[in-house]
């Protein structure tokens, strides 16, 4: 099931300095799946070529001193995926973290629907701290977009 992009309203509990999100919904997601569960088929097995991005990311970000290892940003915390889980509920999840340019979160939500379905929403907070964070977010955000797309895809499959 396609994902759609739905609003967002700051701010949000998951992060309340947020200063840009974006959040997207499929619909149509097999009853009783928990947030744990998405989050699980979203990210614990990306694509290669998500990989390959996230690897060149971290190439690129090294010198700025900004966090790459997702061992060193989870600091032992339970992960799911390469992002660390800050906060659980059946029907919540929040994962990600702080770092010096921006600090990030992705919380995902699952709602039981009148017709047995489940939907979805895999919403991204992010408070930039300087211009470095600007930067940092304009620059990746036609890859975040196909990301999270191809997320949410692995969610209703």
């Amino acid at each position: 099931m396609k994902a759609r992009e739905i609003a967002v309203t700051l701010p949000h509990p998951a992060l309340p300095g947020a200063d840009w999100a974006d959040c997207f919904e499929t619909l149509g997601v097999e009853p009783g799946l928990t947030a744990e569960a998405a989050a699980r088929r979203a990210f614990d097995k990306m694509p290669g070529w998500v990989g390959g991005l996230m690897a060149l990311r971290n190439l690129l970000v090294k010198p700025f001193g900004l966090k790459g290892d997702p061992e060193a940003a989870s600091a032992g915390a339970p992960r799911i995926g390469m992002f660390p889980v800050l906060s659980s509920s059946p029907t919540q999840y929040v994962l990600g973290f702080d770092d010096r340019h921006l600090d990030f979160r992705i919380v995902v939500e699952t709602e039981k629907l009148p017709d047995r379905r489940t939907a979805v929403r895999m919403m991204t907070l992010v408070r930039r701290h300087n211009p470095l964070g600007r930067a940092y977010l304009a620059a990746i955000m036609p890859f975040h977009k196909l990301i999270v797309a191809t997320t949410l895809s692995r969610v209703s499959d």
